[in-house]
């Protein structure tokens, strides 16, 4: 009997997060990587929820780790507008750069947000999509907050999430504060149960133009 061919070798590149590079990131710098995991397909939805589904919409992300939010707002896009990952991690960036080959992926700060998009001929984005723990906000100097609502158009969003547990820590009410001072609508959803750990999204609105 001839010999059976061996199964086909499954494809290379992750297209999703892979924990384990995850993992890794959060050890080496815990400030600065969100969580011990990737967060989950429903609070990505959650998160990318104000993309657009029609035009030819801006949208930032900002660390996107191994592409968790990435892959919902590709979805979201369907190869519309453009897309910008900012990612201060030049290991996550590069994981993400090989997994999204067409990807607009920058390694940078989020303060450098405004450069960025003028880099690119891009004006004011349409929707910001934060995965940055909030902890990595500064506390001195202008706010995070405030630099992205002057990169979003008049009628902008930004989604921020969070994890429940540490909703009421010091850097959460902070962040709080300066959302609300940088934006005329704050809106909290609801707990996102199938996070680990449970997760929710804040939404920003009206951003408050300096």
């Amino acid at each position: 009997m001839p010999t059976p061919s061996p199964a086909p070798a499954p494809p290379t590149g992750p297209r999703t997060a892979r924990p384990g590079a995850f993992l890794r990131e959060f050890l080496r710098d815990p400030l600065h990587t969100a969580s011990l995991l990737p967060s989950s397909r429903p609070l990505a939805a959650a998160a990318s929820g104000p993309v657009p589904g029609t035009g030819e919409p801006v949208v930032v992300e900002l660390g996107p780790g191994t592409g968790a939010f990435t892959g919902a707002i590709a979805e979201r896009l369907g190869g519309r507008g453009h897309h910008l990952a900012v990612e201060l991690n030049p290991r996550l960036a590069g994981l993400l750069e090989r997994a999204r080959p067409g990807l607009d992926v920058a390694v940078a700060d989020a303060l450098a947000l405004p450069a960025l998009l003028a880099e690119r001929g891009l004006g004011r984005a349409d929707v910001v999509v934060s995965g940055l723990p909030w902890a990595a906000h500064p506390a001195t100097g202008r706010t995070l907050s405030a630099v992205l609502a002057g990169s979003l158009h008049p009628h902008g969003v930004l989604t921020q999430f969070g994890y429940t547990c540490t909703r009421s820590l010091p850097p959460a009410r902070r962040l709080r504060r300066e959302l609300a001072a940088a934006f005329a609508d704050v809106t909290c959803g609801p707990t996102v149960w199938a996070n680990l750990p449970p997760a929710f999204v804040l939404t920003a609105r009206l951003p408050r133009h300096p």
